[in-house]
């Protein structure tokens, strides 16, 4: 047994901000899986991923365990952490065997990652026979022969004909993967299991499930964030097993969220005083709704975008920032952000509620964002029809006279680009 040498692959951002490592899944490379997304995050991090042994041309070696394999990604972040100037800690994201790595590095060297988010992936997958089996039929046939499956397992429906060059390119990559380097993997997962040990977890986890995951449901997520000790669990409606790849801006902003530094909002209140000059802004702390206020920011920002989000916050003025703050914490903090319903669901609800109440220029905006939150056209129209029905028929006109202005604003501007 070995430990590999994992190299490593600057994805965005650089060495002035926070250590990110982001993992692949089995049978890609941390570039294609991650790429997407880290652009997104470049801002606000240095991503950093790494490749396992015969992926992206990585180095094939001897066979390894996972907790082998953990070292490896240590001994990695040492090598990033000398080229950078420092050898401290670094938060930490994988997506399936990156996600079980993830576990094992938490329970391994847990002073090393300041927290973590494990997507798409479980604490045991699968059983030891189907990975002895797979990695038998790989070192026989190649891992070209794992291609036509893994297209239906990794990818959400309808997200091949949406992304074919995303997809194509995961695709390329497991074909081109090393046999003896994805065998390898399929060993070391064959013996990985840590659900007996989730509770040793201290570290504070996000899992990340794809609603259309087969190998690694949301379930299997679900019982992660329940097992470690401050974990919480997020379902994506459009996405399967590379949610790295199927919902970059979702991921991107989830991982804002969890990973940096809990914000304190800013309430702004101006110091009592007869000089305008003295007026002051403070912060107030939010204490235990600081959490609340991250993962609501969160689930805001992939729920209605960046760029409506940027444009609410810096309307906000003295008298409107605490009300932002409020919506931001408790609308989608604590409402949004709950576990019980996917987020489908949620904006299905919504959209009934606000036609229901005749706010059409909210409506308009969750109509926006049920498209972004995986309903199609013909949905968003089924929710406002069966709303008329109880409520009446006026109010369905109406919402879907809001509709078809929408669905018409978002083609004039996709047809300009």
């Amino acid at each position: 047994m070995t430990v590999p040498t994992l190299p490593a692959t600057e994805l965005a951002g650089d060495a002035s901000r926070p250590l990110l490592i982001v993992g692949p899944s089995l049978g890609t490379t941390c570039a294609t899986l991650w790429a997407s997304t880290a652009r997104l995050l470049g801002d606000v991090f240095h991503v950093v991923g790494w490749d396992l042994p015969g992926h992206g041309g990585a180095p094939v070696g001897g066979a390894f365990t996972m907790a082998e394999l953990a070292r490896g990604v240590l001994e990695l972040a040492d090598r990033v952490g000398v080229a950078r100037g420092d050898a401290g800690t670094f938060a930490y994201a994988g997506d399936s065997v990156g996600g079980a790595v993830g576990l094992q590095l938490l329970l391994d060297d847990p002073d090393r990652v300041d927290a973590a988010v494990l997507l798409c992936t479980g604490a045991r997958i699968g059983d030891e026979a189907m990975w002895r089996d797979r990695a038998a039929l790989v070192r026989t046939s190649g891992t070209p022969s794992m291609v036509a499956g893994s297209a239906e397992r990794w990818f959400a429906p309808g997200f091949l004909d949406r992304e074919p060059a995303t997809g194509s390119a995961l695709l390329h990559a497991l074909s081109d993967t090393d046999d003896e380097g994805y065998a390898q993997v399929c060993d070391a997962l064959a013996t990985f299991d840590v659900r007996g040990r989730l509770g040793e977890i201290a570290t504070p986890v996000l899992t990340i499930a794809g609603a259309h995951d087969g190998p690694t449901p949301p379930e299997s997520l679900a019982a992660i964030a329940h097992g470690v000790q401050h974990g919480r669990s997020v379902v994506l409606g459009e996405a399967a097993h590379l949610a790295p790849a199927e919902a970059p801006e979702t991921v991107a902003a989830l991982l804002r969220g969890h990973l940096q530094p809990v914000p304190t909002p800013i309430r702004r209140v101006a110091e009592p005083s007869a000089d305008a000059d003295r007026a002051a802004t403070r912060q107030i702390a939010d204490g235990a709704d600081g959490d609340a206020y991250a993962r609501g920011m969160a689930v805001r920002r992939a729920v209605l975008g960046d760029a409506h989000v940027d444009r609410a916050t810096e309307r906000a003025d003295d008298l409107t920032a605490p009300f932002q703050e409020l919506i931001t914490r408790y609308a989608w903090g604590e409402v949004w952000g709950r576990d019980g319903l996917d987020r489908p669901t949620r904006s299905m609800l919504t959209l009934a509620l606000l036609a229901a109440l005749g706010h059409e220029a909210e409506l308009a905006m969750h109509v926006r964002a049920a498209l972004r939150n995986g309903l199609t056209r013909e949905q968003v129209a089924e929710v406002l029809i069966h709303t008329g029905v109880y409520a009446g028929v006026p109010v369905s006109n109406s919402a879907l006279g809001v509709m078809q202005r929408v669905f018409a604003e978002i083609d004039a501007a996709d047809g300009a680009l």
